[in-house]
């Protein structure tokens, strides 16, 4: 259903660009009124543009509808996440880690200076 909305949603905002498109501006009309050939055409000077304009109406209510119904689809969305949504996780016992003291463990030794060419031996270069 959700998809079908959707479907709607697209073809009215298309129709809308098409039909919005199509219209004349408010400047049209004088042309029309001085012989611009318009009045020879199938729904007459005036009639064409009421027609555009009523389609664009029911076009932009579909339009505003579809939109309702998609913001009703996504709000009451239930998302199956997989085997994890359906059975609850359990929890392993935290335990804390034992403690050792700090005298036992040897500290790290860092190098005086960085290993050069005089740090390699025979055996380390390869032949």
């Amino acid at each position: 259903m959700e998809t079908l909305v959707l479907v709607l949603h697209v073809l009215a905002a298309l129709g809308i660009i098409g039909l919005v498109l199509l219209q004349h501006g408010k400047g049209a009309d004088m042309g029309a009124a001085f012989g611009g050939g318009a009045s020879g055409s199938l729904f007459g000077a005036t009639g064409s543009a009421n027609f555009l304009s009523r389609i664009t109406a029911l076009l932009a209510t579909v339009f505003f509808a579809t939109s309702l119904g998609l913001t009703w689809f996504s709000s009451h969305k239930i998302e199956a996440k997989g085997v994890m949504a359906t059975q609850p996780a359990t929890q392993a016992p935290v335990t804390a880690p034992a403690a050792t003291p700090a005298a036992t463990e040897a500290p790290v030794p860092t190098p005086d200076r960085p290993a050069g060419e005089a740090d390699l031996k025979a055996k380390d270069i390869p032949k």
